[in-house]
């Protein structure tokens, strides 16, 4: 995975609430067992009619609005605890989502694929989907060492919580099994401290 440290980066407004992994990632896309191509596949009933064209009224298909972070609205990732969704959302080239409340199990898989989850309140959300409307090059800083997210233009800094664990493996840029490599040397002298012949 990809170390994480500062980001900073315009975002897309997504402000439907209770968002779930089916509509992030419909089930019929679920066949493949790579984690490529899922982002061609992203909100794919929301962005795409029958006909497979773009609906001109679905922001990801919005010019105006581009970057690495995803700005939605609460209750993001519920439903089903599909993995796919996370690698849907890194795939299509998100590193961030901000939302006021996400599904536990779709934050876990989130953390587990470099992509990272911002839970703010309610207030701030709310700001921050406003301003991201009316600009769409406000710029926001994802700053994961101090777990602040800030927006000088809105006057935002709001700070975040993480797992200590998930959030030195983002720093890292360790999967659980990088993380394990990692203490490599640690584990070996354990090992020969406590064998017993």
């Amino acid at each position: 995975m990809e170390k994480f440290t500062t980001l900073l980066s315009p975002a897309v407004p997504l402000r439907e609430e209770n968002v779930d992994t089916d509509q992030i990632i419909p089930a019929r896309f679920l066949k493949a067992t790579s984690r490529e191509g899922f982002g061609d596949h992203l909100f794919k009933d929301w962005r795409f009619d029958e006909q497979g064209h773009e609906k001109s009224d679905f922001v990801l298909n919005n010019p105006n609005y581009s970057g690495s972070i995803l700005v939605a609205g609460e209750n993001f990732g519920c439903g089903s605890s599909r993995e796919h969704a996370a690698w849907a959302l890194v795939d299509y080239g998100f590193k961030a989502v901000i939302s006021s409340y996400f599904a536990d199990i779709f934050k876990g898989n989130a953390l587990n694929n470099g992509l990272l989850p911002v839970q703010v309140s309610r207030e701030v959300l709310q700001k921050l989907l406003d301003g991201v409307e009316k600009e769409a090059m406000t710029v926001i800083e994802i700053d994961l060492e101090e777990q602040v997210l800030k927006v000088g233009d809105l006057g935002i800094e709001e700070h975040f919580e993480i797992n200590s664990y998930k959030k030195m493996c983002l720093l890292n840029g360790y999967d659980d099994i990088d993380f394990l490599l990692s203490k490599k040397e640690q584990i070996k002298a354990f090992e020969n401290n406590h064998i017993e012949f």
